[in-house]
């Protein structure tokens, strides 16, 4: 083909590369967009390309054939593919009857079939994934009637396939599996002293502890520090366009919304009487419990007389609504600031009314301080306080709904304020935290506990220490060293996430990027108890940092004039 210079109207496409070059007769030939769609069908594997693809112009008669041909193709294959999973499935569920009954053929049937189906589609099985993780509580104790292990490890059965999925196919493009590429040196040397402290800690404990089983102490202990770190190429191969990252944050914030509106019910409930709230007498009056659960969720304390509510929402435990409230505040914030259409910034305004509300009436001291101390350092970090355009309107109406709210229930704001300042005269946070490396500077060792000694899930093993906050029960369980290389791994994400939101120049994905940053950082050096140990922040932290990673090629999108 003659080299011929680019028309002027040509435009980069998303790898950087100028398009197709044309000859003066104008021939009709493929396009650099129509060999895009024709390569990328080709590809096989869970997960696309990298590149994000630029708009294709209207598809001739050959082409819409080529792609009724591929739509016919892969319903096909999910048609057989489902038939085999669910003759799988139903074997599996058969064997189970005989250990669970009908529960066992029931969760050994879903538990199969939802094994198969998100290694075979992984990109449907991490959002199958993020909607499951605020509800999961709710189900455990709505349909296992009571705290069932396996309904507690479910969500697992989307995520763990579909982390395997992603890993196969990096591999097979040689496509980098640890994100960002300078993570690896400092992940790995965690990993390999985790792994030291897994065989000489735990291991010699094996031996000398009788009635334990320190070894998978350990193994779990590990799962809960380091087990979701995978979920950064997850994301970041998940996200492949533009599209993709707002269908992302629209699915977080319907979800706040709808937790946040079941949140609301469960109060109502209580407060009408519609759930009898918790009884008993002494010591019973002041502590959550399963006896007390209401419409969703699992423990709650509900004493208005004594002037105690602790309420989970959706959740196991009150404080994972409440920390799940405070990452609704930055999740919310990006959607109703920084989304694209504006009905979808209106539902993210409801639902930062929503989160406020909840973190007053819910009773979660640390989510009554930090929700609006974020979203109003979230205004002056992005930027929005001079979008005037965006911003009033917002604003005005957060406001309207606080004082409407304040109006609506002054005692409950008053005893809100009363019990956080009573709680921060008793014990100040940083004389707490302050105490708890003090108490476990004394214990721990160069080498730490092992691991698994102060992470809660683990007890079934043997004997664990609750330790309160996150980096002294860090330093507990793997000692200064593993402290150190910790801060190394969560230092270098902020900064690559940092670089990689501030090369953006789109104005809503660089809002966007710039709200999960901070909440990135926040998490990063928080050690006011141990939200990285424990849905949902152990979740929406690795996500939200593949995400962040991945919008500088998003940036490179080329979108359509409409």
């Amino acid at each position: 083909m003659p080299n011929k210079k680019p028309p002027k109207n040509s435009s980069p496409n998303s790898s950087g590369q100028p398009p197709e070059k044309s000859n003066k007769k104008n021939k009709p030939k493929k396009s650099a967009a129509k060999k895009g769609r024709a390569k990328k069908s080709k590809k096989n594997g869970p997960i696309e390309s990298l590149e994000t693809s630029i708009e294709a112009p209207p598809l001739t008669l050959k082409e819409q054939l080529a792609e009724k041909r591929k739509a016919a193709k892969a319903k096909q294959e999910l048609t057989q593919f489902m038939t085999i999973a669910v003759m799988i499935s139903v074997f599996i569920g058969g064997i189970a009857t005989a250990a669970g009954g009908i529960k066992g053929t029931l969760g050994g049937f879903l538990g199969s079939l939802i094994l198969l189906s998100s290694f075979k589609y992984p990109e449907q099985a991490l959002y199958g994934f993020l909607i499951y993780l605020p509800l999961g509580g709710s189900i455990t104790y709505a349909i296992g009637g009571g705290s069932n292990p396996i309904l507690q490890l479910a969500k697992d059965a989307f995520y763990l396939p579909a982390v395997i999925a992603v890993y196969q196919t990096c591999k097979a493009k040689s496509a980098p599996f640890i994100l960002p590429v300078n993570l690896k040196t400092p992940l790995m040397l965690l990993l390999g002293y985790c792994i030291l402290v897994l065989l000489f800690v735990n291991g010699s404990q094996q031996f000398t502890m009788k009635g334990e089983k320190p070894f998978l102490m350990g193994v779990l202990g590990l799962k809960v520090f380091l087990g979701y770190v995978p979920l950064i190429p997850c994301c970041y191969y998940l996200l492949k366009t533009k599209r993709d990252f707002y269908f992302l944050m629209r699915v977080t914030t319907s979800l706040i919304v709808l937790c946040c509106s079941l949140g609301f019910l469960q109060y109502m409930f209580l407060k009408t009487g519609r759930c009898q709230g918790t009884v008993g007498s002494g010591a019973e009056l002041f502590k959550a419990s399963l006896e007390s659960r209401c419409l969703v969720g699992g423990s709650l304390l509900y004493s208005p007389e004594q002037g105690v509510i602790r309420l989970p929402g959706t959740f196991v435990a009150p404080w994972q609504w409440g920390w799940y409230l405070i990452a609704s505040a930055f999740m919310s914030f990006a959607t109703a600031f920084c989304d694209r259409k504006w009905i979808w910034r209106i539902i993210g305004m409801v639902a930062m009314a929503l989160t406020l509300s909840m973190a007053v009436l819910s009773g979660q001291r640390i989510a009554l301080i930090i929700v609006p101390i974020a979203m109003i350092a979230l205004l002056f970090i992005t930027g929005q306080v001079a979008n005037l355009k965006r911003f009033l309107p917002i604003a005005i109406g957060l406001g309207v709904a606080g004082v409407g709210a304040m109006a609506a229930f002054p005692d409950i704001v008053k005893e809100r304020v009363d019990s956080f300042s009573s709680r921060w005269e008793a014990a100040p946070p940083t004389d707490f935290i302050a105490d708890q490396f003090g108490f476990v500077g004394d214990l721990a060792g160069i080498f730490g506990k092992g691991l698994g000694r102060a992470t809660n899930s683990a007890r079934a093993f043997g004997e664990t220490k609750l330790i309160e906050t996150y980096y002294p029960k860090v330093l507990y369980e793997i000692g200064p060293i593993g402290v150190l290389l910790f801060l190394a791994v969560v230092t270098t994400l902020t900064i690559a996430t940092f670089k990689a939101y501030r090369k953006v120049k789109d104005k809503n994905l660089r809002g966007s990027g710039a709200a999960l940053w901070v909440f990135i950082l926040f998490i990063s050096y928080n050690t006011y108890y141990y939200p990285l140990d424990v849905d949902p922040v152990a979740v929406y932290y690795w996500f939200m940092a593949g995400a962040i990673l991945k919008l500088p090629e998003l940036d490179k999108e080329i979108e359509p004039e409409t």
